[in-house]
């Protein structure tokens, strides 16, 4: 016993030494953006920089970016509470320990706070034996921990006590223990609005708005309430909310909704629902109503130790009249129950770190063992298959005029413009090299459109309404392409020469550039296939085809999403999910797996399981690469354990094994499975292939 006790203590020394080195070095540690750019600056260079075992801070940084919780830098309750355990079972080994080489009445003491800390195995194992009717890991532990007391094992007792708390440490590390009740969707809400008091603009705190206030909204702001527009017109991307992909251009008397943003115009909206009574809150309170199934998943190691206490109980009672007490808890000590405990979430926190090194934000380890079992891949339309940016498709022309001078007019008089309209039309002139006139006179009209003057000409650029209050007749053959263009997904932004309509220039969604290579990469891995989108018939349609996606679902309400994902898990497929809106939140929590991307709506980042952070789908299939060499990882890892279990079960019953050196042989498979899980930090041939098949199938 005192070889094996020196070795535990020079081992805890170490890894306080380990610790504390750590802990310094973690301080000069930059934030999660900074990290990032630096390891994708390494790989473009060639270099294999080594990846930071077990807490990382790269995995941290990017945590604390997507968590929407307001008491970030608190740890949870269960981390608490368990690190009060931990710290009390090291007490109990480290007066055992003492107890055995020093001072033996210290070994007595040490059953007292080892009995504090054991009372959460012996409640878990009573609720396995008579809630629940089945035999768990706790029940294997409560009388393996009972056998080594009353046999005088108090060592081992201690020891057994402390590694389970340090199991449970490594798990909690692996799972996301969010805070919050309720996905924020407020995230982005101001915390001061503008509101209309006896004739003038107010600014007063978003808390104090009440029904019936006129909240004052200009261009680039996001809506703060649901209500009517009673003064004013503006164009506003509903895409987080609805998932059209068009602006929608409204006027006095329409209709808008919190968390949409105003791209041009300013406009006057009368409260009729504000805080937890609008829409995004209502989708918000659906989702926190709404059963994560994925809360209930064991990690593998967990199960698995779940699997073998019935087995190792049984081989103990066998033991108990051949070899007697001291054989039986020799027999309990060969379980390998802490080992895989330790092991599995080991390898796990390495494989998600490796994961955020790689731009892969995967928030809770169990997602891992999901991964492999997905069959089917279903993706959001407006801002996951397509850019949040508009593209210049068409521009048609009436009368003489070319195609270019119509454009040149318009950049000229969008050129100080911010919004997304104004951009897609100054990177099309640009991309044409064309060059635009002055301003000389510049009127910017509240709502759909602007007015200027160049060379003493008026020209105005807005939507079909705007040129109707202008007096600017609209042909029928440009009424014809803005009604076809509406039901394929497309913007028409009209130009008006003076008192004529010199054209329209027709905008569209941009489909992201790495798209189809991810879908043909997932065709390859037998993928099925589909989009969900709020956005109409034909535009879903239309991606679907160009994409080479076989199934598609248009204009689908936010909770209808979650049902499409309900029914494909009814017909039997595992279903991930990757969606970046406000509307996807639901199905995002209803699907097996989750993903969404930075840049995406707080509700989306809240809710999904992983998180892209490069804000593309471009890391989509090294997901699945992580989640493949995970598991084989895993497998080693059960075949490491189970060797040094089956040796001290034979050599108990054939060799009358003693606990000393069966312990010894134990803690040697530990150490060669700390060996297996810490593989993925030098064994990097899944990002090699990764990088080079993505190169090799770039469009």
């Amino acid at each position: 016993m005192l070889p094996l006790g020196v070795f535990i203590i020079a081992g805890l020394a170490l890894s306080a030494v380990s610790v504390k080195a750590y802990k310094n070095n973690q301080k000069n540690i930059n934030p999660a953006r900074t990290l990032y750019s630096k390891e994708k600056a390494a790989i473009k260079k060639g270099k294999k920089d080594k990846i930071t075992p077990l807490f990382s801070e790269v995995r941290s940084q990017q945590i604390k970016e997507f968590s929407s919780d307001v008491d970030d830098g608190k740890i949870s309750d269960v981390e608490q509470k368990v690190k009060l355990d931990f710290a009390v079972a090291s007490v109990a080994l480290g007066l055992s320990t003492v107890g055995v080489l020093l001072y033996a009445p210290l070994k007595y003491i040490s059953v007292l706070p080892l009995s504090y800390v054991a009372r959460h195995i012996f409640q878990d194992a009573y609720q396995s034996l008579f809630k629940e009717r089945r035999i768990k890991a706790s029940v294997a532990d409560s009388i393996m921990l009972l056998g080594c007391v009353t046999t005088g094992y108090y060592f081992a007792a201690s020891l057994g006590g402390w590694l389970y708390f340090i199991a449970r440490k490594l798990v909690i590390k692996t799972e996301d223990h969010s805070r919050k009740s309720l996905i924020n969707v407020f995230h982005e809400q101001p915390r001061f609005v503008w509101v209309q008091k006896e004739g003038c603009e107010v600014e007063i705190p978003f808390d104090s708005l009440s029904i019936g206030d006129i909240v004052v909204i200009h261009a680039g702001q996001t809506i703060a309430v649901d209500g009517t527009i009673v003064d004013g017109q503006a164009t506003i991307d509903q895409r987080i909310l609805t998932g059209e992909s068009q602006p929608a251009e409204k006027g006095v008397g329409n209709q808008v909704f919190a968390s949409t943003v105003v791209l041009s115009g300013k406009i006057g909206i009368e409260v009729e629902k504000e805080g937890s009574e609008t829409v995004a809150a209502q989708i918000g309170e659906i989702l926190s109503r709404t059963t994560d199934f994925k809360m209930s998943i064991q990690l593998r190691g967990e199960e698995m130790a779940d699997k073998l206490a019935l087995p190792i109980l049984v081989l103990a009672a066998l033991a108990l009249p051949i070899l007697g007490p001291s054989g039986a808890v020799v027999v309990l000590n060969a379980n390998v129950v802490y080992q895989v405990r330790i092991l599995t979430p080991i390898g796990t926190l390495n494989f998600l770190n490796l994961a955020s090194q790689n731009g892969i934000l995967i928030k809770d380890g169990r997602v891992l063992e999901l991964l492999n079992q997905v069959d089917t891949v279903v993706f959001d339309k407006t801002g996951t298959l397509t850019l949040n940016q508009l593209t210049v498709s068409k521009v048609y022309t009436l009368g003489d005029m070319s195609e270019n001078e119509l454009l040149s007019y318009a950049a000229a008089a969008e050129s100080k413009q911010t919004h997304p309209i104004a951009k897609a039309i100054l990177e099309e002139a640009l991309n044409r090299e064309l060059s635009w006139p002055d301003i000389e006179e510049a009127k910017y009209e509240v709502g759909y459109g602007l007015k200027v003057k160049i060379y003493n000409q008026v020209i105005r650029v807005g939507g079909a309404r705007f040129m109707e209050i202008e007096g600017i007749a609209i042909p029928a053959e440009i009424r014809f392409l803005q009604d076809s263009g509406h039901k394929h997904g497309y913007s028409l932004v009209m130009v008006g020469l003076g008192e004529r309509l010199g054209g329209a220039i027709e905008l569209q969604p941009t489909i992201r550039p790495e798209a189809k290579r991810i879908i043909s990469s997932l065709r390859q891995r037998n993928m099925s296939m589909a989009i969900i989108s709020g956005d109409h018939e034909k535009p879903t349609q239309k991606l679907a085809q160009e994409l080479g996606i076989e199934h598609y679902f248009a204009e689908t309400l936010p909770k209808n999403k979650a049902d499409i994902i309900e029914q494909l898990q009814k017909e039997g497929q595992f279903v991930c999910f990757v969606g970046d809106g406000i509307n996807d939140s639901i199905a995002l929590k209803q699907a097996n797996v989750s993903i969404s991307l930075r840049g995406a709506s707080s509700a989306a980042t809240d809710t999904a399981q992983i998180i892209l952070i490069d804000e593309s789908l471009n890391e989509l299939i090294q997901v699945f690469d992580v989640a493949s060499a995970f598991d084989a990882n895993m497998k080693n890892m059960l075949l490491v354990t189970l060797g040094p279990g089956v040796a001290i079960i034979s050599g108990a019953f054939f060799l009358h094994l003693a606990l000393v050196p069966a312990i010894a042989l134990i803690n040697l498979g530990l150490v060669v499975g700390i060996g297996n899980s810490m593989l993925p930090l030098f064994k990097k041939d899944w990002q090699a292939n990764g990088r080079k098949s993505k190169m090799n199938t770039q469009p």
